[in-house]
């Protein structure tokens, strides 16, 4: 319980307001005690002169003044006072005082001077004979005979008396219901304090239980309760509780994507290890027969072997490498490096690439040339690879006397590249999923099921890294068009 948040107000509320209450009882009694001393001096101020100026001490010698019939008089003004007779160099002669009550034999002279100049500062305090370690309020004059200083009349205003009705005047009533005021007024505002510590805890204590509680396994979990509609008018909670919020929105939205992701690299690791393992089951077959088989095959038959076995050994490898190059693609280092090329004669170069392959099945392959086309700004490489993907998607799914024809425009701000075959085509079912990778598709082509791969898949995440999209069109038997769009190159 104590290391609640609203505990800890409490205890520090309470510590701060025990502190503040002896800080203004110690504060208020020091008060009355200087107020008091300053009524006693500035009331008392001209008693030292006037006892002085009294005949029984006019031009008189300081050794014969008569301190008891002095004494007998001021008593009856004021008892409390104390009378000292000092000499000129402040030591005491004799004093009204008990015997064995004073402790001093000496009175430092700087307060009685700075009295005597008038520079006074009420309370103006002094050395008190009884008590060496203490001061006093006072009244003082000098001491003449026939014009000469002999002395001094040093009078403590409330002698050892004083503290005597100090006390008692703390002690009083109107003390007593001051105290009471006080301790009342702090107690009130003790339980005000803590009455608005709970009132503004209270939300954030239900923010806590609800962060104790969330669990990410029960998306059903409401904040609705702690949440403001607009954080930027609440306080510093509300604004907490809307970050909270939003927090689980967001870890909510990446745990679906987390199981997306995790469906997809399931997905993924079935069909490559379906793929790969097609492949290489064919080629451990071949190779096993050859071994066998070795000195009763026919130099024809294992050319025939051996052609198969190359066969399957380019495609595993083909394979692989557009895994790494995909796994590439989607990794944070990759960087387009942005450059102007011309997109046409990058095309003559792709497509000479596969003019061997494109004239052995006997496809024409045609570039549509426009002078006025702009320069494409985007990464030569990258570029490339999608053509070439593109490309060799169009000749593995049309046949023989089949056209394949690139064509170039701008449209809205961007280049446009559009790859058009006359093959098969593609199901309508199967247009949305053609670039998921190893998605299987059906092409018309002699009713087999053919396996897109990742070409498709890599120039569709190449697009994307450029921040442009690929369209498919098809219709069955008519062939299919896929378009891509490039950004432009102006020069500055």
């Amino acid at each position: 319980m104590i290391k609640s948040l609203y505990t800890k107000l409490a205890i520090s509320l309470l510590v701060l307001f025990c502190l503040l209450g002896i800080s203004i009882f110690t504060a208020t009694q020091y008060a009355v005690d200087m107020y008091q001393q300053e009524i006693e001096q500035r009331l008392n101020r001209n008693l030292a002169r006037q006892i002085v100026d009294h005949e029984v001490l006019r031009d008189q010698r300081i050794s014969e003044i008569p301190l008891k019939d002095i004494f007998h008089m001021v008593m009856v003004v004021n008892p409390s006072i104390e009378i000292y007779l000092l000499d000129q160099t402040g030591k005491i002669i004799t004093f009204s005082a008990p015997a064995g009550k004073v402790k001093r034999d000496h009175i430092n002279l700087e307060p009685i001077k700075k009295w005597l100049k008038g520079d006074v500062s009420y309370p103006l305090t002094g050395d008190d004979p009884r008590n060496p370690g203490r001061k006093k309020v006072f009244s003082v004059s000098r001491i003449p005979e026939r014009g000469k200083l002999q002395g001094y009349l040093y009078v403590i205003l409330g002698g050892e008396s004083f503290d005597t009705i100090s006390q008692k005047f703390k002690g009083s009533y109107i003390i007593k219901l001051s105290t009471l005021w006080i301790v009342a007024s702090l107690f009130f505002a003790l339980v005000t304090g803590l009455i608005l510590f709970a009132h503004l805890t209270r939300r954030l204590k239900r923010l806590a239980t609800v962060m104790d509680s969330f669990d990410m396994t029960k998306p059903a979990t409401r904040l609705q309760s702690i949440t403001c509609k607009n954080s930027r008018k609440g306080d510093e909670i509300d604004r907490l509780a809307f970050t909270f919020s939003q927090l689980v929105d967001r870890l909510k939205i990446q745990m679906e994507n987390l199981k997306q992701i995790d469906s997809l690299r399931r997905d993924l690791i079935a069909n490559v290890s379906h793929d790969l393992r097609t492949p290489l089951a064919t080629l451990h077959g071949y190779i096993e027969t050859m071994s066998i088989k070795n000195n009763t095959l026919s130099l024809e038959e294992r050319q025939h072997h051996i052609s198969i076995a190359l066969q399957h050994c380019k495609r595993l490898n083909k394979l692989v490498d557009e895994l790494f190059e995909l796994t590439k693609l989607d990794s944070c280092e990759t960087k387009v490096q942005y450059e102007p090329f011309n997109i046409t004669e990058l095309t003559h170069d792709v497509v000479q690439k596969f003019k061997l392959s494109a004239k052995k099945k006997h496809i024409i392959i045609q570039i549509d040339h426009d002078q006025d086309l702009p320069f494409a700004n985007a990464d030569v490489g990258m570029i490339e690879r999608v053509l070439e993907n593109l490309l060799d998607n169009a000749l593995r799914h049309t046949s023989e006397g089949d056209l394949i024809r690139f064509s170039f425009n701008v449209q809205d701000g961007d280049l446009a590249v559009c790859i058009r075959d006359t093959g098969s085509g593609i199901p309508e079912d199967d247009l949305p999923y053609i670039f998921d990778r190893f998605y299987k598709r059906e092409r018309i082509q002699g009713s087999q099921i053919n396996q897109s791969g990742l070409g498709l898949a890599i120039a569709k995440r190449i697009l994307e890294l450029h921040r442009r999209t690929i369209i498919v069109e098809s219709t069955i038997g008519s062939g299919a068009s896929f378009t891509f769009f490039l950004p432009i190159f102006y020069p500055v």
